[in-house]
């Protein structure tokens, strides 16, 4: 069976990333990249990684044209600007099977919505990139304690948390070109796993039904004078015009259409974590049952003194985002496959080889853009977000944070 052949558009961090999880994928190559400035930097190490002979392309038609799938991994604001070029190149006779997007999938609901237009414009199948669904111990939990479901009933409460110290890129700190700060960031993550684990066995991915969202936003950290100048120096993003929260925190409440039983899955995010680096947590409790997931709990820890921490070009060698290159740390052998980019590409690869749906599409994804965009308008008027509420339904849809658009100083206090 011939390989299917992968196209990137964009090659920044989580285009590496997934390139670094493809090299535990059989049966799928990495042939392009198009990107501004790093597109022959992926593509050389592609190709010098066995992915496949990678080129750099100069645009999206040439791109599309060499591959079966192209994959949206460049910034958030120029998601839909990008979808419009792949469409572009299928009308004029690229033959593509899939799409896929990295999440999110808009910074608004009604960019969401759009991007499934283009899609269906172009009648490609969509994938949506949601790494933390195919965690393995995400899976193995479920499968772990599929009996105790069948037998007491399925879980009622998920809290689920994602924390470091903050995005590599600038863009993902302007609120404005990334659709808000942590929530928009990784609140996606941890409430789309809450959902997925709460759902129960056998049942589709979208089967529980939201009823209502409650969160909390603020600038605890980045918005201190000391780190403002930080970030500002480092990232040329200045926090004490148009800030955006370093942390959030909320509860999404779910309805099982069958038994009409509430479920909750909780969620926290933050930029401001001050530990060894990347940080996932999941729990869940069901009657009488219970798990529990943190991926700094490494069956690898290393020592590194004062005299010897000049050796370490890169602290991010250990886990990704840390924040130091000395002391005892817990360092991931395998973060690719920890944190579910292995599984979701395998995923991927199936669902385009079998014609068969992927685990989430962009329909799921618009979801997903629903939920974080209704926290943001319970953390903005201090209320519950009622998401059975026609009204609500209405103004969801086109409803863009203060944050998102830039005027966090009325929203988040920055010290001055």
């Amino acid at each position: 069976m011939e390989p299917l052949k992968l196209g990137f558009i964009g090659a920044g961090f989580i285009a590496k990333f997934q390139a670094v999880a493809l090299q535990q994928v059989r049966g799928v190559d990495l042939v392009g990249v198009v990107s501004p400035n790093r597109a022959p930097a992926l593509a050389e190490w592609a190709t010098k990684n066995g992915l496949g002979d990678c080129k750099a392309y100069p645009n999206i038609k040439a791109l599309c044209n060499t591959c079966d799938v192209v994959c949206l991994f460049g910034p958030n604001y120029l998601r839909a600007d990008l979808m419009g070029q792949v469409v572009e190149a299928v009308q004029g006779g690229a033959e593509l099977k899939a799409v896929v997007c990295e999440k999110p999938l808009g910074r608004t609901v009604h960019e969401a919505q759009e991007m499934v237009a283009l899609a269906e414009k172009a009648q490609l199948p969509t994938v949506y990139f949601e790494n933390q669904l195919h965690m393995k111990p995400i899976r193995r939990q479920l499968e772990q304690l599929a009996p105790q479901q069948k037998t007491m009933g399925p879980m009622t409460l998920v809290r689920s948390a994602e924390e470091h110290g903050g995005p590599h890129e600038p863009w993902f700190w302007d609120p404005v070109q990334q659709g808000g700060g942590v929530l928009s960031d990784m609140g996606c993550h941890s409430i789309a796993v809450g959902w997925y684990t709460l759902t129960p066995l056998g049942k589709p991915i979208d089967f529980l039904q939201p009823v209502a969202v409650t969160a909390d936003v603020s600038l605890l950290k980045w918005g201190q004078p000391t780190w403002r100048k930080r970030l500002k120096d480092t990232m040329g993003v200045d926090y004490g015009q148009s800030p955006a929260e370093d942390f959030a925190t909320g509860v999404v409440t779910f309805r099982n259409p069958d038994t009409k039983q509430i479920v909750k899955a909780q969620f926290t995010n933050s930029w401001m974590y001050e530990k060894q680096g990347l940080r996932l947590y999941m729990d869940g409790m069901g009657p009488g049952y219970a798990f529990e997931i943190n991926t700094l709990q490494s069956p690898l820890n290393v020592f590194i003194g004062d005299a010897a921490a000049e050796a370490a070009a890169d602290a991010e060698t250990a886990l990704e985002k840390s924040t130091s290159s000395r002391g005892l740390l817990a360092v991931e052998t395998n973060e690719a496959d920890l944190y579910g980019y292995v599984d979701e590409l395998v995923d991927m690869r199936d669902a385009v080889r079998n014609g068969r749906p992927p685990l989430a599409d962009w329909s799921y994804g618009v979801e997903i853009t629903k939920l974080c965009q209704a926290a943001y308008m319970s953390a903005e008027t201090g209320r519950t977000i009622n998401l059975e509420d026609p009204m609500i339904q209405k103004e969801i849809v086109t409803y863009e944070s203060a944050i998102a658009q830039g005027r966090g100083r009325e929203v988040l206090p920055v010290l001055d």
